[in-house]
């Protein structure tokens, strides 16, 4: 690759203002230092490797879009390719796509000179980039990403999807990698990458890890304060969604999701149950998890797993109590768990019918999927 830095940086000395460029955005303090150490590994071809952990609605996406942009429009006479990877393709590879559109629109040196190809590229003189979906039966197998190779919401990626079939598309050049997402666990691809740039940090002292919590978004965005102030007076601070959406903490550095307070309002005296009971309410929630390559047969069909350690799909049957909606502590349903199915590297189209007919038998009212993920599909 060659260093283009010198060039762009005389074009561009100030990384904070992409209205340089047409492109109508002046970044956030906490935006900037991001954007310039991207731009910077991309065009000295230094091969480094980012995580970026913003609060949601932080502007995390936007940046994306406008470095993509940035790049295809200073990069348009090379022939170089840039690869972003989404979980899903539908919503989140879409929405990325209609980001980026939106700035290429606005640029005025962009503007009704880029293409789009094949439904999936983006294309600005001889620089393109891909979008693809991480989903585990997603077939990407031959492009590749000489420039930059992104992995966005990357806590929801497979780390033996992302191993076996993105990793490789930055290897002939050694590309810039940036992993972008809000944490999790610490079992997640993104808390993974983080751990091996932070020790690429201590041994050269450059930064490439940027973690970002609602306050220091709140201290630029005032408005952005409220409303997170509201979620935790509403949910309390120690809400594992407030923990890891907001302030950026990984819910199981303290030894777990939940706390003991929270098990004990857990724990019940029922019995299992194998069949519902007439005139009770039912629903079943189902945890989608990825299917295993060595996966070929029907459920309960012994087979050998690609990956033995692979979380399982889920399936929890609730019996719903209404009637602690007329006490006066609790004003609300009582959930009991009454039964629980789980499926380990099992095939979605042999799933769907073990699913559909678990809701028939129990006569559910309601059937919540994360439809987030690897569930997506399964959820449509």
């Amino acid at each position: 690759m060659i260093d283009h830095y010198s060039t762009v940086n005389n074009l561009m000395k100030d990384m904070a203002d992409f209205s340089a460029l047409g492109l109508g955005m002046k970044l956030r303090r906490y935006q900037q230092q991001v954007a310039r150490s991207i731009v910077s590994s991309v065009m000295k071809a230094s091969g480094m490797t980012f995580v970026v952990i913003f609060p949601r609605q932080s502007g995390k996406n936007e940046l994306q879009a406008h470095i993509e942009t940035y790049l295809l429009t200073m990069l348009q006479t090379e022939n170089v390719e840039m690869v972003k990877v989404s979980p899903t393709w539908k919503p989140q590879s879409l929405n990325a796509m209609r980001r980026l559109e939106r700035v290429l629109k606005r640029s005025f040196l962009s503007s009704g000179r880029w293409v789009k190809e094949s439904g999936y590229i983006y294309k600005l003189g001889e620089a393109r980039i891909f979008f693809f979906s991480g989903s585990p039966t997603t077939n990407v197998v031959g492009a590749t990403a000489n420039l930059l190779l992104q992995c966005d919401e990357a806590q929801d990626i497979q780390i033996a999807k992302w191993d076996k079939d993105f990793a490789p598309m930055a290897a002939s050049t050694n590309a810039t990698r940036v992993f972008w997402g809000t944490v999790w666990t610490s079992r997640t691809l993104l808390a993974r990458e983080a751990k091996a740039a932070r020790e690429a940090e201590r041994l050269d002292g450059e930064q490439r890890v940027f973690i970002l919590n609602a306050e220091q978004v709140a201290a630029e965005v005032p408005q952005y304060g409220k409303y997170v102030a509201e979620q935790v007076a509403r949910l309390g601070r120690n809400h594992p969604l407030v923990k890891t959406q907001y302030y950026c903490e990984e819910i199981d550095s303290q030894g777990g999701m939940f706390s003991a307070q929270r098990q004990a309002l857990m724990q019940g005296r029922h019995s299992k149950m194998f069949s519902p009971l007439e005139d009770e309410l039912y629903a079943i929630l189902v945890d989608i998890a990825g299917e295993d390559e060595g996966a070929g047969g029907e459920p309960g069909i012994d087979f050998e797993l690609a990956n033995p350690a692979r979380d399982s799909t889920a399936l929890t049957v609730v019996r719903v109590d209404l009637s602690t909606l007329g006490d006066e502590l609790i004003q609300a349903p009582t959930y009991q768990v009454v039964n629980r199915y789980l499926w380990t590297g099992i095939k979605h189209t042999h799933l769907y019918g073990q699913i559909k007919a678990l809701a028939q038998l129990w006569n559910v009212r309601w059937l919540v999927v994360d439809a987030t993920g690897v569930g997506a599909g399964m959820a449509s």
